[in-house]
């Protein structure tokens, strides 16, 4: 499966603004990166891939119905999948994108 090409458009407008951002392609999506550092992707998958505060991934799993991504079997400690059907709106969508920026901003540039 491709990356849901309409949701990269998506969040490349919300981030046309943000200083620093690069796009990449990575595991079959795409990514946006802050400094260096993946922020969030338009799943190969289906759906978003979004960089959280590791310390604060239970509590967003419980309160918003995301679930962690697992790479090749793996858990991936402050990786959050949210389904598509959960990003349908720019009220949806503008959350995410601003707590993956925000916390891949956070950390040393690469």
């Amino acid at each position: 499966m491709a990356y849901d090409d309409a949701l990269a458009v998506r969040i490349r407008e919300l981030l046309e603004d943000e200083p620093g951002i690069e796009e990449k392609r990575m595991f079959g999506g795409l990514a946006f990166l802050v400094n260096g550092n993946m922020a969030v992707a338009a799943s190969g998958q289906g759906g978003l891939l979004v960089r959280v505060d590791p310390t604060e991934s239970e509590q967003l799993m419980k309160r918003t119905g995301a679930e962690p991504m697992e790479m090749r079997g793996r858990l991936m400690t402050g990786w959050l999948r949210v389904e598509s059907d959960r990003v349908r709106t720019k009220r949806q969508l503008v959350p995410w994108v601003k707590r993956g920026v925000a916390y891949a901003g956070s950390l040393p540039p690469k």
